[in-house]
This record gives structure tokens, C-alpha cells and sequence, in this order.
């Protein structure tokens, strides 16, 4: 019982996430000033770790063992059909992995976009995905 509420406690905590990722579809790079394009990199990679950590979850709901690091569930929830875009969500972990490491104009940019374009989405399906599984 305790493995089924941690899952959906943690969905909710991740559809939650996706809303607020959500309202970066209203801004454009070149005419949102820096400091709201910086909350949404923030707000990506809070959204992104909770996306990770909620399939760790449901994938043990469903009595999958597998180590509870980003790249393994990835490519295991890949696997079983729970994530589509295998390769965008390996890139959003190369992209959150950057950021916490490295900042420049350029670099920042191309996330940004990468996230309106790519990885938002992917994120937004998963979420709808796993809500779907919740009912």
C-alpha cells in the first residue's frame, strides 16, 4: 500500500510542476528578460527531477527493480512504454546536468528553447501519461 501512495503523492507533486513549466509556451527568449528565463531553467529542472523520481516510483509500483538514478530509469521506463521520447528525456538530463555546471549566453539560450520546443512537451505527456495510469 505504502509503494501505491508514494507514486501518486509524488505525481501530483510533478502535474503540479508541468502548470507552472507550462506558462513558459507565453514568453519568447528575445523579449522575456533574463531573470524570468532563468526561473523557467529553474522551474525545468525541478520539473525534470520530479518526472524522473515519480517513473522511479511507478516503476516499482509495478515491481520493477531499477537503479534510482536518472539514466537507468530512463532508458528502463523507455523500455516498458511509460516514456516515449527516450532520447529527449536523455537530453534533458544532459541539459540539466550543463546548466548546473556551466552558464553562458549562448548555451542558456539553446536550453531555453529546447525546453519550449522539446522538452516541455515530452514532459507534459508523461505527466498525462502517468495520470492516466492513476485512474
Amino acid at each position: 500500500m505504502e509503494k501505491d501512495i508514494r507514486w501518486r503523492q509524488r505525481l501530483e507533486n510533478f502535474e503540479r510542476s508541468c502548470k507552472l513549466l507550462s506558462e513558459i509556451e507565453n514568453y519568447e527568449i528575445n523579449s522575456t528578460p533574463a531573470i524570468v528565463c532563468e526561473g523557467f531553467i529553474q522551474r525545468f529542472e525541478i520539473c525534470f527531477d520530479l518526472a524522473w523520481k515519480t517513473v522511479n516510483d511507478y516503476l516499482r509500483y509495478l515491481g520493477h527493480d531499477v537503479m534510482p538514478s536518472p539514466r537507468p530509469i530512463i532508458k528502463e521506463a523507455f523500455a516498458v512504454g511509460i516514456i516515449e521520447e527516450g532520447q529527449v528525456f536523455i537530453d534533458m538530463l544532459e541539459a540539466r546536468n550543463l546548466m548546473s555546471h556551466r552558464y553562458d549566453e549562448k548555451t542558456f539560450n539553446h536550453i531555453f528553447l529546447q525546453i519550449q520546443e522539446l522538452f516541455f512537451p515530452a514532459l507534459f505527456k508523461l505527466c498525462k501519461k502517468l495520470n492516466e495510469e492513476n485512474q
